[in-house]
């Protein structure tokens, strides 16, 4: 644990500052992780199963299709040629015929259909109505069964359809659908609720001096499903604490177009300091909540909040700075919204430094990188308030308070949208260059690439 900053001034007898001791980057996100349980399964409608893992299988519940009907538009037929039509949906003597469409239920005596472009109606020897075989049709056509769907060709009722486990795809709910399904049981996942602040931030146009454009609104949402939640809305307030407070009481907000559920995680934006506008511990407390992360020794992104209120939602508290609230969010909110929907802790891999990173006794740094041959190496514009250097980078280095040294292997994770870490990789048998071409030479030794990076 490392020692945080004063959170007051000493008091009137000169007595010292009160002193908190903020996280490690380590046991922010394994205290994150372990204070939740995974959200039980149940069931949910059709529509917003699609990307849930399925917790019961999916079995016919009766045959599929649950009756015979046409594969075309044509005639429903009993016996050979010519037939005496007939009305259609009524029971067919031999011999007769009557219309029918794609998917139209084959009626009793219906043997085989013959397709329209293969009929041709016309009069007897006495004027009456009479349908023989013409255009493309083979002899002997149609043959019994042909053109007909048989109930239950597809699965019969108690058929497993889909297996428990499976990440329910469009496909998977079309069969759910035809095996007579409403909705599924899937495993539980979090259902989250952004509320935005800040009086000085806009959502369209060129923002004027005090003014700043919203970055969580555009991104958060699709970070969230990234991993693993379910975005449930999106509500902007103001910076007053009646407004804090209000907004942390609702537990089902009216947000058209999102589940009417209750959020089981609170991402807030903003408000996490220590001054006299920031109210997201002072409206935790009045709401009877708990501090589980009060700071996290890093930066960018120190002062993340985590906690919990009586009702059981999570309260993630995430700075307002954009790129510090999306390390906060990967540090805390990774891992809380992994072990609410039944995975595991996000990986942290290995890679090697392009450059030397200078200590910083006390604080971890996280580091968007780009890689260079293998090698990863900061990126620029990586301010607590800038975006481009993440949105170009390849991951976060998590560089710890000591330092790295160029070459030496260094912690890092993933960004949501991105691949995966690369596995280091093993010292590499010596290939032999391709004919005609000279082998390029390899470096004596680690090579600082960061200057490359524009």
């Amino acid at each position: 644990m490392t020692e945080d900053a004063p959170s007051g001034a000493g008091g009137p007898e000169g007595q010292e500052a009160h002193h908190h001791l903020a996280h490690t980057w380590e046991e922010a996100r394994q205290a994150a992780f372990d204070a939740a349980t995974p959200i039980p399964a149940g069931p949910v409608a059709l529509g917003l199963a699609l990307g849930r893992r399925l917790d019961q299988d999916i079995v016919a519940l009766q045959d599929m299709p649950h009756y015979a009907s046409s594969a075309m538009d044509g005639w429903v037929v009993n016996g050979t040629g010519p037939w005496i039509p007939a009305e259609p949906g009524t029971r067919l003597a031999p011999h007769q015929a009557s219309p029918i469409v794609t998917g139209g239920l084959i009626p009793p005596g219906g043997k085989a259909v013959l397709r329209s472009e293969n009929a041709v109606l016309d009069k007897d020897d006495d004027g009456l109505p009479i349908l023989t075989t013409g255009g493309s049709a083979r002899p002997g056509e149609p043959r019994t069964g042909q053109h007909i769907r048989k109930a239950g060709e597809e699965a019969l009722e108690g058929d497993l359809l889909v297996a428990a486990g499976v990440e329910l795809n469009p496909a998977h709910l079309a069969l759910a659908a035809l095996g007579g399904y409403d909705e599924l049981r899937v495993q539980g996942k979090p259902l989250v609720r952004l509320l935005l602040t800040g009086s000085e931030v806009v959502a369209q146009g060129l923002p004027v001096p005090g003014q700043v454009r919203d970055t969580f609104g555009p991104q958060l949402p699709a970070v969230v499903t990234m991993l693993g939640g379910i975005p449930g809305g999106q509500q902007k307030i103001g910076d007053s604490y009646p407004e804090w407070l209000a907004a942390l009481e609702d537990v089902v907000p009216e947000v058209p177009g999102v589940p009417d559920l209750p959020a089981d995680v609170v991402i807030t934006t903003g408000g996490t300091g220590r001054s006299g506008t920031d109210h997201l511990r002072r409206a935790v407390a009045e709401l009877g909540g708990r501090l589980l992360v009060d700071g996290v020794a890093m930066r960018p992104g120190h002062p993340a909040v985590l906690a919990e209120l009586p009702d059981g939602r999570f309260v993630l508290g995430l700075p307002g700075n954009p790129l510090a609230a999306m390390m906060a969010l990967c540090t805390v909110g990774a891992p809380l919204l992994a072990a609410l929907g039944h995975g595991t802790m996000p990986a942290v891999q290995q890679v090697p430094s392009g450059t030397v990173i200078e200590p910083d006794p006390g604080r971890t740094r996280l580091m968007p990188f780009r890689l260079l041959y293998g090698m990863a190496s900061p990126a620029q514009h990586t301010g607590p308030g800038m975006m481009r250097g993440l949105a170009s980078a390849d991951g976060v280095m998590v560089v710890p308070p000591h330092g790295v040294q160029l070459g030496e292997p260094v912690p890092a994770f993933a960004l949501p949208w991105g691949p995966p870490i690369p596995a280091p990789a093993d010292t590499p048998a010596k290939a032999k260059p391709k004919s005609g071409r000279a082998a390029a030479k390899p470096p004596a030794g680690p090579v600082d690439w960061s200057a490359l990076l524009g």
